[in-house]
C-alpha cells in the first residue's frame, strides 16, 4: 500500500525515523493487536497504538467505568461512568485516530475460542489486573505462536516482558512459577496505586510492542524490566526458560487451554 497524503502528515514523524520510514509505517498499519483490558495499563497502551497507526486493535474488557477509575485511567472519562470499558475506549480511539478498525470484545476473558482470537492477531498485549488471566493469556499465546508483551503494576512498581517462547526465550511460567492462588487483598482497591504508574509502563508497553511490529531495536524476550516508582530506578533481569515448565519445557504437560496444572479458574 501507498500512503495517502494525510497520512504522510500525520505520521511524518515516524517517516523520517530510519528505523521506521514508510514501509515500517506501512507494516503498523497492516498489524492487527489484541490489547487484554482497557483499564490503567490499556489506556495509554491503546492511545499510543491507536496515534502511532496500528491499524486493527481488539479491546477485551467487560467491566464498566467507575468514577474510582478516573484516577488512573485516562482512557476514560467523567462522562463515560456507567459505560462499558470497550465502548468508551473505541469512542476515544477513533477520536484520536479515526482510520483504525477496533473491535471489542465485552466478556469475561475465558479459555473457549481464545487461541482463535489470538491466531487473527500478529501480537497480544496483556495488561489485565490479575493471576489468572496472566496465566491463560501466556499459554493460549504459546499455542498459538504469537508473541505476548506483557505489564503490570502494583503500587509504586512496574514490570514488563516479551515472551515468544514458541520460537525463542521462556514463557510466563518460566519466569514466575506455578500460578499463585488468588489474594483479594492485592487488588489496586486494597493496596492502592500510584495514579503516574499506569502511564509509565503503558508506554513503555506500548514501545515495546510497536518495537516487535516492526521488527527493530532490541526486545524484552529473556529479560523482565522492573521500574520502582519510589526511587526511580529502572533494572533488568535475565530470565531463561525452565526445562521442568509444563508448558514449553521438553516434557510438557499443557497441550490446550484445559489441561492446566493450576487448578482454579482459567478466566479473568
Amino acid at each position: 500500500m501507498d500512503l495517502n497524503d494525510e497520512q504522510i502528515e500525520r505520521y511524518a514523524r515516524h517517516l523520517v525515523l530510519p528505523e521506521i520510514r514508510e514501509d515500517g509505517q506501512e507494516r503498523l498499519l497492516n498489524s492487527s493487536v489484541l490489547v487484554v483490558g482497557a483499564g490503567g495499563l490499556g489506556s495509554p497502551l491503546l492511545m499510543y497504538l491507536a496515534s502511532a497507526g496500528v491499524g486493527h486493535l481488539t479491546v477485551v474488557d467487560d467491566d464498566v467505568v467507575d468514577l474510582a477509575n478516573l484516577q488512573r485511567q485516562v482512557i476514560h472519562a467523567t462522562a463515560d461512568v456507567g459505560r462499558p470499558k470497550v465502548e468508551s475506549a473505541r469512542e476515544r480511539i477513533r477520536a484520536i485516530n479515526p482510520e483504525i478498525a477496533v473491535e471489542t470484545v465485552p466478556e469475561r476473558l475465558s479459555a473457549d475460542g481464545l487461541i482463535d482470537l489470538i491466531r487473527r492477531h500478529d501480537l497480544v498485549a496483556d495488561g489485565s489486573d490479575n493471576f489468572a488471566t496472566r496465566y491463560l493469556v501466556n499459554d493460549a499465546c504459546f499455542l498459538a505462536a504469537r508473541p505476548l508483551v506483557s505489564a503490570a503494576i502494583h503500587r509504586f512498581d512496574g514490570q514488563l516482558a516479551t515472551f515468544r517462547a514458541f520460537e525463542r526465550g521462556p514463557c510466563y511460567r518460566c519466569v514466575f512459577g506455578p500460578q499463585p492462588e488468588a489474594d483479594p487483598k492485592q487488588s489496586c482497591a486494597d493496596v492502592g496505586v500510584l495514579a503516574m504508574l499506569p502511564g509509565v509502563m503503558g508506554s513503555l508497553q506500548a514501545t515495546e510492542v510497536a518495537k516487535e511490529l516492526l521488527g527493530v531495536g532490541e526486545g524484552l524476550t529473556g529479560r523482565l524490566l522492573l521500574y520502582d516508582g519510589l526511587h526511580t530506578t529502572f533494572r533488568t533481569i535475565t530470565t531463561k526458560p525452565d526445562p521442568a515448565c509444563p508448558l514449553c519445557g521438553p516434557d510438557a504437560t499443557i497441550r490446550d487451554l484445559t489441561a492446566t496444572p493450576d487448578g482454579g479458574v482459567r478466566a479473568g
